[in-house]
């Protein structure tokens, strides 16, 4: 399977970022890949209000997006916000494109909110409740969003679903060591589920453009393998990776990790009562 990650740099123009994801679709498909994935917040970068951004998932934008994915033949993954119904937004992942069956696009809308670091992504974001694994070109792809990737239950739920390549779609707040921290725990939640990763975030920015401690992006895109290997890694700036990874790898992994069919079933025992 031939993929591909799209580390852009997003602003506030949503119009703006969708020449971006024009212009890196057709890049990935010439290259061959049938996979394209763009980071969180590629609709729109955080630091700004995103109520006034956000539109159904049937909206302007996520049709343009899938009229990008028809034109270049190559499934889109990109991020976006939709209005919640609470005034929040959902933080969503848009699958869009072909190869997928019955119908022609499917969502993820960010379970674990980023309350970390200072920011409180929960204020104006609203959480999503299920996991989502769909499938592209026959493969199952598990779907999450930037601090989902500190949740090893995550993944291995997907992987339990039946994923075999898991896509993390991010913007990474900066700060002392958070790019390693992102490179770290790719790395831990591909041996966690064996699954590959496909962990696309934002390019650095450099300073932060609102100065609201919002998370822009760090760089740093990675492919893992289930062995935890990193098969390519981008630095700072804009990048499109293209990558070919062989499934194959998920059962040799699940055969010799066994992670996954070796977990205990933990009972949680009350304190008071382990006390007694």
């Amino acid at each position: 399977m031939r993929i591909a990650s799209a580390q852009i740099l997003s602003g506030t123009d949503p119009a703006a970022n969708l020449a971006l994801v024009r212009e890196y679709a057709g890049r990935a498909a010439a290259a061959g890949a049938g996979l394209v994935v763009f980071p969180e917040a590629t609709m729109c970068r955080f630091g700004v209000p995103l109520r006034p951004i956000a539109e159904p998932i049937d909206g302007p934008w996520a049709t343009a997006v899938r009229g990008i994915a028809t034109e270049a033949g190559i499934t889109v993954m990109a991020g976006m916000f939709v209005p919640s119904g609470d005034g929040r937004v959902t933080n969503t992942l848009l699958v869009a494109g072909p190869g997928r069956p019955n119908e022609p696009d499917a969502r993820y809308d960010k379970i674990h909110l980023y309350d970390a670091f200072g920011f409180a992504e929960s204020r104006t974001v609203a959480p999503g409740r299920q996991p989502v694994v769909i499938e592209i070109d026959g493969v199952p792809v598990g779907l999450t969003l930037c601090y989902d990737i500190r949740f090893p239950a995550l993944y291995t739920e997907l992987a339990d679903r039946g994923a075999r390549l898991i896509v993390v779609c991010a913007s990474w707040g900066s700060g002392p060591g958070k790019l390693e921290q992102w490179t770290l725990l790719a790395r831990a939640r591909a041996l966690d589920s064996t699954c590959f990763v496909i962990a696309a975030g934002q390019a650095d920015p450099g300073e932060a453009p609102s100065g609201s401690g919002a998370p822009t992006g760090v760089g740093g895109s990675l492919v893992v393998s289930p062995w935890g290997e990193v098969l390519a890694s981008a630095g700072s700036e804009p990048q499109l990776m293209v990558v070919d990874i062989d499934l194959d790898e998920v059962v040799k992994a699940r055969d010799s990790i066994g992670v996954l069919r070796n977990r205990s079933n933990f009972v949680r025992i009350d304190r008071a009562e382990s006390r007694r």
